[in-house]
């Protein structure tokens, strides 16, 4: 099928797509989104609760590409933005570069699961089909122009999607994560065992130091997860947020809504000081991944960041069969827990002809810096010599 036997709809809400029609362009299993962040009501409560909205500086411009009979076959969800916070791919100074030049960066287009570094597809074509993916491409530069934005962005995209934007012209991005992988473990011991003896006792250590004094750790999951929960979670990611950037991207109707509609798909994971929860982390679990995404702790105890957001992680993995723990952006000391340095993927299309160029240069010396990092990282993870696979 040619890119011209296809149309185009742009949304402005989220709540403008019927989530049946949403979901229907999702990767599924048995009727549930394979991955929570893609769910229609992940972005509807972002929506709703006003923390992805045109005031918010995210107006959706959702992209649901239809074939000749006006059958919805693609989605992109996306937004105009006119700033870049909340995206985890920074691209500050191309902004600043192109301003200093007289020109605007800001409003720009973002392809991307509001505030969540976690890779997933943003060419949503059910049957794979090429064709429909380049249109939601092709769609998203001719959306560019008419909306006079200097940029679209697709952020955190698989490699396959990256190859296939980067074939149409589009400027290829690479940057590091860590994630934790089950190799068929059967317990935390049996992941213990692949490790180096030094690296093995320190993470004994730090389990049972993290726990002392009579703290306790707990899953919430479901309908176990009751508005208080919410409550102190709130309080506990509030705090984080106040340490690192002044201002929370999510406010507390958030997470009563994904409490409301998405329960199942979620995680929490609370530190007790018998019945007084006193550091907690929000977790989404996927068809075969558990995402980490926020966390945070009235309380200083050492190495209880480490045990909430990693070791407990990798016990619910172990014990739910799940293939990979995703624990966000960023962190170099995960390596020393397990955790396995992987590439993230993100594709840039720049309408301004100068400033693709120089980003286009400082792409190219950035994959090499980023892939030779990669190689020196990987020297540093705590394995035994011939337990990885």
């Amino acid at each position: 099928m040619s890119l011209n036997e296809f149309s185009a709809h742009i949304h402005p809400t989220t709540a403008s797509i019927p989530a049946d029609v949403w979901n229907s362009l999702v990767p599924s299993t048995n009727g549930v989104v394979d991955n929570p962040f893609l769910d229609h009501a992940f972005f509807l409560a972002l929506e709703q609760s006003n923390c992805a909205t045109a005031e918010t500086g995210w107006l959706p411009q959702h992209i649901v590409l239809q074939d000749q009979n006006s059958a919805p076959i693609g989605l992109m969800p996306l937004f105009l933005k006119s700033h870049s916070m909340g995206e985890y791919v920074f691209d500050h100074g191309w902004a600043d570069a192109l301003e200093r030049a007289g020109g605007k960066y800001y409003p720009k287009l973002q392809g991307s699961v509001p505030f969540t570094p976690a890779t997933a597809p943003k060419l949503l074509v059910p049957n794979g089909d090429l064709d429909a993916q380049a249109a939601l491409l092709q769609t998203a530069q001719q959306l560019t122009q008419r909306l006079n934005a200097s940029s679209t962005h697709l952020t955190f995209v698989p490699e396959s999607e990256a190859e296939l934007a980067g074939n149409l012209g589009w400027l290829r991005r690479t940057d590091t994560q860590f994630h934790w992988f089950n190799r068929g473990y059967e317990s935390f011991d049996h992941f213990l065992e692949t490790l180096a003896s030094r690296k093995r006792k320190t993470i004994r250590r730090e389990r049972n130091d993290a726990l002392a004094d009579g703290l306790t750790a707990r899953w919430l999951t479901g309908s176990d997860i009751k508005e208080h929960h919410w409550d102190a979670f709130y309080d506990f990611y509030e705090d984080t947020g106040a340490r690192k950037w002044g201002r929370p991207y999510l406010n507390r109707e958030f997470f009563s809504r994904l409490g409301e509609t998405m329960a199942d798909r979620i995680l929490l994971i609370f530190a007790y000081d018998g019945d007084e929860s006193i550091a907690g982390a929000i977790n989404f679990i996927g068809k075969d991944t558990l995402y980490g995404r926020n966390w945070g702790a009235t309380r200083d105890v050492p190495f209880l960041h480490f045990e909430i957001c990693y070791y407990q992680a990798i016990d619910f993995a172990i014990q739910h069969r799940l293939a990979v723990v995703e624990a966000g952006a960023q962190g170099e000391h995960k390596l020393a827990r397990g955790y396995e340095p992987v590439l993230t993927h993100s594709v840039h299309h720049i309408a301004h002809p100068g400033l693709r160029a120089a980003v286009d240069d400082f792409l190219i010396h950035e994959r090499k810096a980023v892939l030779r990092s990669q190689i020196e990282l990987e020297e540093y993870t705590p394995f035994r010599k011939g337990e990885r696979q």
